[in-house]
């Protein structure tokens, strides 16, 4: 199992308030294709600066932390590549990255 680092914007455009159940649903897809959780950070909302789809031009963050096998990375890329609600992932090798412990 390799430590990886995803992060994935999310479209929510029209329903804000189902950001908690769009997180659930990136939770279970990596946890479909075997990886293990540790961490799940909720960012905020931001704009971007480059607009590339008119429709979309803002996004919610989420960064999460997880481990997985490596032919897993290429599973989850297929089956979020289906989702409407996922406007970008970005998936990196998190080995070296330390865990820092969300404040209360």
């Amino acid at each position: 199992m390799k430590r990886y680092e995803g992060l994935f914007i999310l479209n929510l455009a029209g329903k804000e308030e189902g950001l908690k159940e769009a997180v659930d649903r990136v939770s279970a897809e990596i946890a479909a294709v075997g990886g293990k959780l540790e961490t799940v950070q909720k960012m905020d909302k931001k704009a971007f600066a480059r607009v590339a789809d008119r429709r979309v031009n803002s996004g919610h963050y989420v960064n999460v932390i997880f481990e997985a096998k490596p032919a897993a990375i290429t599973e989850l890329q297929t089956r979020i590549r289906h989702s409407e609600e996922i406007f970008r992932a970005l998936f990196t090798d998190a080995s070296s990255v330390v865990a820092v412990p969300a404040a209360v």
